[in-house]
């Protein structure tokens, strides 16, 4: 069998043999009850871990991002967020669906937004415009190539806001955690909510989680219910997830080590793409070609398996799957690549 290197995602990760085993032992009691103590265990983890009073486990992300926009809004309400938010474009309008909120969207190619103009856009409520009612961040910035935001630009941005509550998609926390430098509570403080993601870097197979103050989350818990999100005997899951964040965080340097070493990669071989590989600091590298469905296409005939997030914006995601063997692989590939 031919090799094929995957990176078109950290969510093909594998869970561990310690989270299997981990999984295999786990007691566990109905969630729905609140009974099973490997969920309750994972929640007040996580909760400590991000600084917040109370956390629910829950399927997927996705799911964590609705149940937070659910009990931050009303419908027919305006979240700023920007354009490439994860939350606007690739949750099939999910949020339009569930929550009936509109959002109002900030240009943010770079992976930041501008605080001056988060404060217009709120400003403008003044104006007969719908009502403001929440900010939503990511961190990392997944569609500008996994860029990472710091606590202090963070905290511009929820300033901005002028008061209004905020939802941190921090679906790859960890990974802005470790590239900046700063603790994960540091980099949840400012936010109301804040989500994150078992399931990509850090390899448990299922979940997610979503902290925020305990009334926010006594509300969330009946959101996830009516989401279909509650899953009973799920300290199964639940063990898998106390292994990731207790052992699988401080490897999340590899990865992007390894992104750092495609991304020269990829600059110098298509020059054409104007790729910055300065800006790759995480786990995803993320560029513009004209031609980037092709691009991928060809690339993954010759082993080196990515993705398009646009027609024309290319990205490719390391993880605890690929090895430094693994990307002197793939680099062999980009350097060979040609049209013909």
């Amino acid at each position: 069998m031919a090799r094929v290197i995957d990176v078109r995602s950290d969510t093909v990760t594998q869970p561990t043999d310690v989270m299997r085993s981990a999984m295999a032992a786990a007691v566990v009691g109905d969630d729905g009850y609140g009974e099973d103590p490997t969920i309750r265990e994972l929640e007040g983890e996580f909760a400590a871990l991000v600084g917040k009073e109370a956390a629910i486990f829950v399927p997927s992300g996705v799911m964590a991002n609705q149940m937070a926009l659910r009990v931050l809004t009303s419908p027919g309400d305006l979240v700023v967020t920007g354009r490439h938010h994860h939350v606007v474009s690739f949750e099939m309008g999910a949020s339009a669906r569930n929550a009936s909120i509109q959002f109002a969207p900030i240009e943010d190619s770079s992976g930041f937004l501008d605080a001056e103009e988060v404060a217009e856009v709120v400003s403008a409520e003044f104006d007969h415009q719908p009502h403001i009612a929440a900010l939503c961040l990511e961190n990392t910035h997944m569609y500008a190539g996994g860029v990472p935001w710091g606590a202090r630009e963070i905290a511009s941005i929820v300033a901005a806001a002028d008061g209004r509550p905020t939802h941190l998609d921090g679906a790859r926390l960890f990974n802005a955690s470790v590239a900046t430098g700063e603790d994960p509570a540091a980099l949840a403080a400012p936010a109301t909510t804040v989500m994150t993601c078992l399931s990509k870097g850090l390899c448990a197979p299922v979940g997610s989680l979503l902290a925020g103050p305990a009334d926010l989350m006594d509300r969330a818990r009946v959101e996830r219910k009516r989401l279909g999100g509650t899953m009973r005997q799920g300290g199964i899951l639940a063990a898998a997830g106390l292994v990731a964040l207790r052992t699988m965080r401080d490897r999340l340097g590899d990865d992007h080590r390894r992104a750092r070493a495609l991304a020269d990669a990829f600059s110098t071989r298509f020059p054409e793409s104007a790729y910055e590989p300065e800006s790759c600091a995480t786990n995803i590298v993320a560029f513009d070609h004209q031609r980037a469905r092709e691009l991928v296409a060809r690339l993954d005939d010759r082993g080196l398996r990515g993705g398009t997030l646009s027609p024309r914006r290319a990205r490719f995601v390391t993880h605890a799957g690929i090895t430094d063997d693994d990307v002197d692989a793939a680099i062999d590939i980009i350097t060979s690549f040609t049209w013909a």
